[in-house]
């Protein structure tokens, strides 16, 4: 499958392009991903990376780049294979692009379009992170504590109906 392209009313979510791994692994080797296991080094950004571009070709689903007024503010994804017990929608900012709204904004526009393609999907948040909590939760997700977690590892994981 080709990666789509879809709008929202401010934002661009497009297929990720090579250029876009300087902001990614900038991202992934921070501090920001405490929540995602980080910081992480550049082998690590890298194998994401790819895997966001090769999972729309390997399994109907990937990364999208989210960008506003054509700047990269951030990422969704739906993640799937073995690292998951179910595919995942999941979302991050770079930083200065919080508190805008715009990750509720390109997540919802990504679990629309998940919507009807796949069976079912989740997000796996650690408890801690309050902001990602308040996302999956305003897009409609529902905590279920029944639900198995990537590793078993403790963490939330946040059901969407379809």
């Amino acid at each position: 499958m080709i990666a789509p392209t879809l709008t929202t009313e401010r934002l661009v979510l497009r297929p990720l392009m090579q250029a876009d791994f300087a902001v990614y692994a900038g991202f992934v080797t921070s501090d920001r991903t405490g929540f995602m296991g980080g910081p992480h080094d550049l082998s690590t950004a890298w194998a994401w990376f790819c895997k966001d571009v090769a999972g729309w070709d390997w399994l109907d689903m990937g990364g999208l780049m989210v960008t506003y007024h054509g700047a990269p503010v951030g990422q969704v994804a739906l993640s799937g294979g073995p690292d998951f017990p179910e595919p995942e929608l999941g979302w991050f900012l770079f930083a200065g692009f919080e508190g805008q709204g715009f990750a509720t904004e390109a997540a919802g526009a990504l679990r629309d379009w998940a919507r009807g393609r796949l069976a079912t999907f989740v997000s796996y948040i650690d408890p801690e992170n309050a902001a990602s909590i308040k996302v999956a939760q305003r897009l409609g997700a529902v905590l279920d504590m029944s639900a198995d977690t990537p590793n078993n590892a403790p963490t939330g994981v946040y059901r969407y109906a379809h």
